[in-house]
């Protein structure tokens, strides 16, 4: 069916297991269990369509389900779940953070927290200490459908990326 040899490994997982793996990827049960429901995949692009699909096709609480699978920026570095590492890796640019720049995004994410109830995510692969921080400030100043959609468009941007770092890998388990 495929050339992929990742994408075969998840196609062949028994159906607990690619869903264990799939939230490794995004945080919400509900979307994990329509990805893995749907397999086996033709190809990687088939994958993704049906992932995007699947994300944007959820309820706001199942998006902050998702939301609430990922530490703070700069935040709980413990932990060898997959997640965890990869969330460490994502945010490796925070270990040259000035203190000043760390607790200023600490300081906004408790604002953001306590004004939109659900954690600051955004995609921090490839993006300063400094740009999450700027991205923070205009961001509080969302209305909260705004920002839950600004927050869904990010978390489908690390779901994509984890999607390839899956199929990278001999999974996650």
């Amino acid at each position: 069916m495929t050339a992929e040899p990742g994408l075969a490994r998840l196609n062949a997982l028994p159906e607990a297991a690619a869903r264990a793996e799939l939230l490794a990827c995004c945080g919400s049960e509900r979307w994990a269990l329509r990805v893995a429901a749907a397999r086996p995949f033709a190809s990687v692009a088939a994958l993704r369509e049906m992932a995007r699909e699947a994300w944007y096709d959820l309820d706001p609480d199942d998006r902050r389900e998702a939301f609430a699978a990922h530490p703070e920026i700069g935040g709980e570095r413990e932990g060898s779940d997959p997640t965890r590492a990869w969330s460490r890796r994502e945010q490796s640019s925070m270990e040259e953070a000035e203190g000043e720049t760390r607790a200023q995004l600490a300081a906004g994410q408790r604002a953001y927290r306590e004004r939109f109830g659900y954690i600051f995510l955004i995609r921090a692969t490839g993006r300063s200490p400094e740009e999450m921080l700027s991205a923070l400030r205009r961001r509080l100043g969302h209305d909260p459908e705004e920002e839950l959609a600004v927050a869904s468009d990010e978390q489908w941007e690390i779901t994509e990326i984890r999607l390839a770092r899956l199929l990278e890998q001999e999974g996650v388990s």
